[in-house]
C-alpha cells in the first residue's frame, strides 16, 4: 500500500473500490470504510457481484469479470476526454503519457460499456468524481490480481492515478490489500525466485554478489521458478523434491486435480505444518512447526508496517520454529550455519535490505516506537518510517505510464459450459480453513460449500434455493448446494474456495499472468446440473 489503512479511511473525499470485498476478506478495513461513508466520503465500487458495501456506493459498477483493464482504460479515456486530467502532475512527474493517450483513444465509454457490461453515463460519473474530488485512493485485492492479465489490471490502476496525480499525497495512492496473513513480508523477505529481500533483483549488476559476500557461499546468478510453474515441471520431472511450510496447494491452488498430480509426482515431498492439511496427508516427511503464538519475531501487515510478535505460550512436545527447521536442514546438508535468536535475524535483515535498514527489535521494543510498528522504507535507525510513499519523486524518479490492452480471459462461456464462474472469500473462514473449519460455531455457520447463482439461470434449469445440485467444468466437478439470487448477473455464478468437498478449486482454471503466474481463479468456464 502507497498510504496508511487509517489515512485513506480518514482523509478521503472518495474511495474508488476494484475487485475487492474487504468486509469478508479484510473485516477490520470493510468497518473503516463504511465509516468513512457514514463521514460523507463517496463511494465507488467496481466489482461483478452485489456485495454488501456495494449497497453503501454512490456508484456500483457491477462489471464482467476479466474486465478490469477496460475499466481503468474507460476512465482514462474520460478524464481525457473531459480535461480531468492533471496536466501539470503530469508534466513534472511522468513520462510516456502520449503513448498513454494513444493507448486508451478507443476505449469510449460506449464501447467500455458493451465489453464491461455496464452503463457508460455511470463510468462518466465515476470518473468526474474519482477525478474532481482533492483526495481518492484506490484499493484492490484479488480480483484484480487474480486473472491472466492481472499484472495489467494493476498497472492501469496505477496509470489512472498518476494521470489525475492521486499519489504521493493523503488520502490517495494506490493500495492493493494484500490476499493473505503476513504476504507483504513474505514478499519483503525475498519470497520470489528473482528478487532477494527489498526487491532487489537478481537481474541487477552486483545484488546477487552482495549476498554472496553477506552470506558467505555462492549463489545461482539465475531466476527460480514461480510457486504456480511448479507443478507441471513435477510432472515432467524437472522438479523431483519439495518443501513446503504454511501452504496448503491442493486446497488453494486451481485446479486441485493437477495440483495432486503434480505432488504425486514427486520423488520426495516434505510438509512444514501444524496440522493434518490436505497437502500434508500427501507428503513423505512432515515436520511439526509452531504457531504464530510460539513464537518471538516480526510481521509486516499489507501497509508495510513492521510489527512485534511475541511469545505467548510453550506447548509440549517436538513442534519447532521455522527457522529452527531451516538451520537444522542447512547444517546438516553441508552449510554450516549458527541458530540465530529472532533479534540477531532481523538484524542481518537490515543489514542487507536497504529499505529496513532502520527496523531492529530493540527499536521496534522502544517508547520511541510505542508499540506502532514501523513502516518501510525505514532506511537508517534514526528514520521515521514512511507512512506515504512516492511523495515528491516516485523510487524510478519519475512515474512512467505502462499502457495496457484488454485481453479477454483464457476461458469464456461457450455451449457446452455457459456460465462464468468466480470465486472469493466468505467472512466466516479463512483462506484453506486450516483453523476456522476446526472450530464448532463457524461450522454451524458457514459449514459446506454453496454456490451463488442468478435467479434467471436457476429458473432455466429448473433449480431452487437450497438445492444440492452438480458443477463442472473442463478440469472435474463437485455437488454443492445453490444459493438463489440476484448477487450476480445472469450468466455468471460465484463460489467460495475455502472448502476441500465440494470446492471450488477442482473446477478452477490454473491459467497463468504471464508475468506473475498468478493463476486465474476468478474466471472459468462451468455448467451446473440438477443431480436427478
Amino acid at each position: 500500500m502507497t498510504n496508511t489503512i487509517y489515512d485513506i479511511t480518514h482523509e478521503s473525499d472518495a474511495i474508488l473500490m476494484v475487485g475487492t470485498n474487504p468486509e469478508c476478506a479484510h473485516p477490520v478495513i470493510g468497518m473503516q470504510i463504511r465509516q468513512a461513508v457514514a463521514r460523507g466520503a463517496k463511494l465507488i465500487v467496481v466489482d461483478p457481484r452485489d456485495i454488501d458495501l456495494a449497497k453503501q456506493a454512490d456508484i456500483h459498477l457491477k462489471l464482467r469479470p476479466g474486465t478490469n483493464v477496460a475499466f481503468a482504460n474507460g476512465m482514462m479515456h474520460i478524464f481525457i476526454e473531459e480535461g480531468l486530467a492533471n496536466q501539470k502532475f503530469i508534466e513534472e512527474r511522468t513520462e510516456n503519457y502520449e503513448a498513454m493517450k494513444e493507448a486508451v483513444k478507443d476505449y469510449t465509454p460506449e464501447r467500455v460499456g458493451e465489453i464491461c457490461g455496464i452503463d457508460p453515463d455511470k463510468l462518466r460519473e465515476a470518473a468526474r468524481i474519482y477525478a474532481t474530488v482533492d483526495k481518492a485512493p484506490i484499493m484492490y485485492c484479488l480480483g484484480v490480481t487474480e486473472h491472466h492479465t492481472g499484472t495489467e489490471g494493476v498497472m492501469s490502476l496505477s496509470n489512472m492515478a498518476l494521470m489525475v496525480g492521486k499519489i504521493g499525497r493523503p488520502g490517495c495512492g494506490v493500495n492493493p490489500i494484500r490476499g493473505q496473513n503476513n504476504v507483504q513480508g513474505a514478499c519483503d523477505m525475498g519470497a520470489s525466485p528473482n528478487q532477494f529481500p527489498g526487491y532487489q533483483n537478481i537481474s541487477k549488476e552486483g545484488v546477487t554478489e552482495k549476498f554472496e559476500k553477506a552470506w558467505g557461499v555462492s549463489l545461482n546468478h539465475k531466476e527460480g521458478t514461480k510457486a504456480t510453474d511448479c507443478f507441471p515441471k513435477m510432472i515432467k520431472k524437472e522438479i523431483r523434491g519439495l518443501f513446503i511450510f504454511g501452504e496448503d496447494p491442493v486446497r488453494t491452488d486451481p485446479n486441485t486435480n493437477h495440483v495432486i498430480k503434480a505432488l504425486q509426482s514427486l520423488d520426495f515431498f516434505v510438509v512444514d505444518e501444524l496440522f493434518m492439511t490436505e497437502t500434508a496427508k500427501l507428503a513423505d516427511v512432515i515436520l511439526p512447526g509452531i504457531s504464530f503464538a510460539e513464537k518471538e519475531g516480526t510481521f509486516t501487515n499489507t501497509e508495510r508496517r513492521v510489527q512485534r510478535i511475541r511469545k505467548a505460550v510453550t506447548i509440549e512436545g517436538e513442534a519447532k520454529p521455522d527457522t529452527w527447521i531451516f538451520t537444522e536442514i542447512m547444517n546438516r546438508m553441508g552449510y554450516p550455519q549458527p541458530h540465530l535468536t529472532p533479534s540477531q535475524i532481523m538484524d542481518e535483515i537490515a543489514s542487507v535490505t536497504p529499505s529496513y535498514g532502520g527496523i531492529s527489535h530493540a527499536r521496534l521494543d522502544s517508547e520511541e516506537v510505542g508499540g506502532r510498528g514501523l513502516q518501510w522504507p525505514c532506511p537508517a535507525a534514526d528514520h521515521p518510517g514512511t507512512p506515504i510513499m512516492h511523495v515528491g519523486k516516485f523510487a524510478r524518479g519519475i512515474g512512467y505510464f505502462r499502457p495496457a490492452q484488454y485481453i479477454p480471459s483464457t476461458e469464456l462461456p461457450d455451449e457446452e459450459y455457459p456460465l462464468t464462474m468466480m470465486t472469493g472469500r466468505i467472512l466466516y473462514h479463512y483462506n484453506a480453513c486450516a483453523m476456522t473449519d476446526k472450530t464448532a460455531g463457524i461450522n454451524e455457520i458457514a459449514g459446506e460449500s454453496f454456490i451463488e447463482l442468478n435467479t434467471q439461470d436457476a429458473k432455466k434449469l429448473g433449480i431452487e434455493n437450497g438445492e444440492k445440485i452438480a458443477v463442472s467444468s473442463r478440469r472435474g466437478e463437485i455437488r454443492t448446494t445453490a444459493h438463489v439470487s440476484e448477487k450476480t448477473r445472469a450468466g455468471e455464478c460465484w463460489m467460495p474456495f475455502h472448502y476441500i468437498e465440494g470446492g471450488a478449486n477442482w473446477l478452477t482454471n490454473d491459467a497463468l499472468d504471464g508475468i506473475s503466474s498468478t493463476p486465474e481463479y476468478k474466471v472459468c468456464a462451468v455448467k451446473v446440473e440438477k443431480i436427478s
